[in-house]
C-alpha cells in the first residue's frame, strides 16, 4: 500500500524553536514562518522568560495560524531547566493536538526540549554561525553536530555557511536572505517624511539593523567627521554593547528599534543605505536582510567587505564595497548621483528571483520530499546543559 508520508508533511504543524524573539527585529524566522501559517499551523517557541510567578505558556496568536509561545518559568528554579521544558513543549503538544509535528530549529540548544515529542521531520534552517557571536553559549559547536544528526533537512543563510556546512550533512540547501519587494518598494512612492527623521537635513545615510559587536562604530563616526554635513541615522535596537560606547557626534541619529511596517518610510527619507560591518570573526559567515530590503527600497547601497555582499551584490554592481571611512565617503558621494532608473532596472532583475515566498515555496517542496524514518527514540536529559543563548542576533 502506497505511503501517505509525503501528505502528513504537507499539511503537519511546525514546532519552530528560536532564540530569537518574534518582536525583536523582523527578518528570517518572522518571514518564513508567517508564510507557512498559510497553509499549516505554526508555534513559534522562544527561550524562557524568568519570573517571580508559577510555570506555565504565555500564548499569542502574531500572525494567521501562527501562535507565539514564551515560556515563562520560577526565577528560582529548584530542578533542571531542560527537564521543565521538555514537560512544557509536550503539555503544549497535547493541548494543541501537534504532537506529530515538523521540528524546526534555528539554534541546537533546545534539542533536549522536544525529546517527549516525536518529529515527523526535523529541519535546521542555519541562518548564522552562533558559535561565533559575543557571548555564545559553551557547548554549542557539540549541540550543533548532535542537531545535524537529528535533521532530514539544513538549510544555510548564505552562500558562505553552506560552504562552511555542506559537508557536514546529507542534505544541505543554501537559501540566501530574500526580500518582500512590494512591501520596500513602497518607499519609492512614499513622500510624507516620519516625525523623528523630519529635522534631519540631506544628505541622509541609514542603518537599519541590530546595533552590535558586528557593527563597525569606529567607521560610522570616522565618515561622521569626514562629513558633518551629512546625517548619519541609525535604526535599530543595541545589545550585547553598552550603548555609552557609541560614537557620539551631532550629526549621527540613534532613533531606536522601529516596527518593520514602518521601514519604508524611513528608506524613503534616505539618500544611501549603509551596512558598516566590521570585519570580524562574528561577520565572517552573515548574509545581512538588508542588503536586498535597501535595494528594494530604490536606496544606492555602500557596505563593507563582507563576502556574501561581494558576492552576489558587488561582483553585479548593485552595491559599492569599500574599505575604511575614505573609501566609504568617497563611494556615497559617488553613488548618490548615480542613474538611479538604470539602477533599479538592474536591482528588479535580480531581485525577481530572491522573494521569500518563492523562498517558503522551495523549502515546502524538500520538506514534502522527505521519505519516512523511524521515529526519534526518547533520551535522558544532560543534567546542567542551558538551553539559553543568552545573547541577540
Amino acid at each position: 500500500m502506497q505511503s501517505n508520508y509525503s501528505n502528513d508533511l504537507a499539511n503537519a504543524d511546525i514546532l519552530c524553536f528560536s532564540h530569537l524573539r518574534w518582536d525583536f527585529v523582523y527578518q528570517r524566522p518572522q518571514h518564513l514562518m508567517s508564510r507557512f501559517g498559510k497553509s499549516r499551523r505554526v508555534f513559534f517557541i522562544e527561550e524562557p522568560v524568568h519570573h517571580d510567578g508559577e510555570t506555565g505558556w504565555v500564548f499569542s496568536e502574531v500572525e494567521e495560524n501562527v501562535v507565539r509561545c514564551v515560556p515563562k518559568l520560577p526565577r528560582n528554579l529548584g530542578g533542571s531547566e531542560e527537564a521543565l521544558m521538555q514537560h512544557l513543549v509536550e503539555a503544549l503538544s497535547e493541548k494543541y493536538e501537534c504532537r506529530k509535528a515538523i521540528h524546526w530549529f534555528y539554534t541546537p540548544m533546545m534539542i533536549d526540549w522536544t525529546t517527549k515529542c516525536e518529529a515527523i521531520a526535523t529541519v535546521y534552517d542555519c541562518m548564522d554561525e552562533l558559535s561565533k557571536f559575543k557571548f555564545a553559549p559553551g557547548g554549542i559547536v557539540d549541540l550543533e553536530q548532535e542537531l545535524f544528526g537529528l535533521s532530514d533537512l539544513v538549510f544555510t543563510g548564505g552562500n558562505s555557511l553552506y560552504k562552511a556546512k555542506k559537508d557536514q550533512h546529507r542534505a544541505v540547501y543554501e537559501f540566501p536572505s530574500a526580500i518582500d519587494t512590494a512591501h520596500f518598494r513602497q518607499a519609492l512612492f512614499i513622500h510624507d517624511e516620519v516625525p523623528d527623521q523630519s529635522c534631519l537635513g540631506r544628505p541622509r545615510i541609514g542603518y537599519a539593523g541590530v546595533i552590535d559587536e558586528r557593527l563597525d562604530l569606529d567607521l560610522v563616526a570616522s565618515a561622521a567627521v569626514l562629513r558633518p554635513e551629512w546625517n548619519f541615522i541609525m535604526l535599530g535596537p543595541v545589545v550585547k554593547i553598552d550603548p555609552e560606547t557609541l560614537p557620539r557626534h551631532p550629526n549621527i541619529h540613534y532613533l531606536g528599534m522601529k516596527d518593520y511596517r514602518d521601514l519604508p518610510r524611513y528608506f524613503a527619507g534616505w539618500d544611501v543605505g549603509m551596512m558598516p560591518f566590521a570585519l570580524n570573526e562574528s561577520t565572517e559567515f552573515i548574509s545581512p536582510t538588508k542588503t536586498p530590503e535597501y535595494l528594494a527600497a530604490g536606496l544606492p547601497v555602500v557596505s563593507t567587505a563582507i563576502t556574501d555582499v561581494i558576492h552576489p551584490y558587488g561582483e553585479l554592481g548593485l552595491v559599492e564595497v569599500v574599505n575604511g571611512p575614505t573609501d566609504f565617503v568617497t563611494a556615497a558621494d559617488r553613488v548618490m548621483s548615480s542613474n538611479k532608473i538604470e539602477r533599479l532596472l538592474k536591482v528588479d532583475m535580480f531581485l525577481s528571483e530572491r522573494s521569500w515566498d518563492k523562498t517558503c515555496k522551495e523549502m515546502n517542496r524538500l520538506i514534502n520530499g522527505i521519505s519516512e524514518k523511524p521515529v526519534r527514540a526518547a533520551k535522558p536529559v544532560a543534567i546542567g546543559r542551558s538551553a539559553s543563548l543568552s545573547f541577540a542576533t
